[in-house]
């Protein structure tokens, strides 16, 4: 039996066996330079679907990368096994850099706020011109977030046999945003669908639109059933042939090279996270105008310097009204 006394010796000293060996620890990561680059297509509970080269391969964040999260759109680097084959799993340990970001809030007060997608293009707007009645809150809002990510608005209105475009194609007039208009009657003969492939050839569109509007009919006729399970995207998210939009989900566009991001519908659309400072870089005509404004200037209050520039006539008091407009869409909501 060990006696310690005021002065134990080493020999006192009870030491704990290292059961993880006797090799030092270190804080420096495998650089991967193996690593395999692929595209981010969908997410669902932890699983990732990535298309690498031409294979459909799923893979799981690596401990490495911390809290960073991977999203649709996302350009990843991964190691492990890529072949594809079932039950197999890769690992992501690297994010690129993103070139846009599509965020929301649930709410306005939410300070939480939620990458939708990474590395779009252009965001497609997608609203019945009737049943259900434009909701142009929510148009205003989903243009906010287009200019605060990085991403083009575009706009796409559907059912136009049932009610006209021109009104709300005059509301947007001084935006100078594309936009599409679809039928019912006409979108089955190929001719609607053609244009809208135009719009769409070459870049990743992102469509998002709240329930009933018809944007889930647009997508699946963009992108045929019979291409999405040849491609295994339709099993990897829902396990069935047909399609659901649980989560974001990115599908190829045949022909064009181009990519459609299908995310679920959308009840509200919070801004919580936007800076007014980064909406008004989408107005490069107004952008001079503001040198004059106090610091923090909301570009809507009685000192903002951008009323005496438009007064001179170094701008369209259309495109003021229009800024100040999808700025206050920040303090309403889309029910007002």
């Amino acid at each position: 039996m060990r006696r310690y006394g005021k002065n134990p010796d080493e020999d006192d000293i009870r030491v704990r066996p290292n059961r993880k060996g006797n090799r030092p620890r270190t804080h420096i990561r495998p650089k991967h330079e193996d690593a395999s680059d692929g595209m981010v297509l969908t997410v669902d509970r932890g699983r990732l679907t990535v298309l690498v080269d031409d294979r459909i391969v799923m893979a799981m964040k690596a401990r490495e990368l911390g809290r960073k999260a991977a999203v649709v759109g996302d350009r990843v680097s991964l190691v492990g096994d890529l072949s594809g084959k079932k039950d197999t799993l890769a690992r992501i340990v690297r994010i690129s850099p993103r070139t846009s970001v599509l965020r929301r809030t649930a709410d306005d007060d939410d300070p939480y706020e939620r990458v939708v997608v990474a590395n779009a293009d252009q965001l497609a707007i997608v609203t019945a011109l009737a049943d259900p009645e434009p909701r142009t809150r929510l148009i205003d809002r989903c243009i906010v977030a287009a200019y605060d990510g990085g991403l083009t608005p575009l706009l796409v209105l559907t059912k136009s046999d049932l009610a006209s475009a021109d009104k709300i194609l005059e509301t947007y007039s001084t935006l100078d945003m594309p936009y599409v208009v679809t039928s019912r009657e006409e979108f089955t003969d190929g001719a609607e669908l053609a244009r809208v492939h135009e719009v769409l050839d070459g870049k990743i569109t992102a469509f998002v639109g709240h329930s009933g509007v018809g944007k889930t009919t647009l997508v699946n006729a963009l992108v045929p059933e019979e291409q999405r399970r040849s491609t295994g995207h339709v099993n990897a998210v829902t396990g069935r042939g047909r399609h659901t939009t649980v989560s974001a989900l990115a599908l190829p566009l045949a022909g064009c090279g181009g990519w459609v991001v299908d995310t679920p519908g959308v009840r509200s659309f919070g801004l919580h996270h936007v800076d007014p400072s980064r909406v008004i870089l989408a107005f490069p005509d107004l952008v001079p105008g503001t040198e004059g404004c106090p610091r923090a200037c909301s570009h809507d209050e009685a000192d903002c310097a951008l009323d005496a520039w438009v007064a001179e006539g170094h701008a369209d008091p259309q495109r003021l009204y229009s800024l100040r407009r999808l700025l206050a869409t920040r303090e309403r909501r889309e029910d007002d």
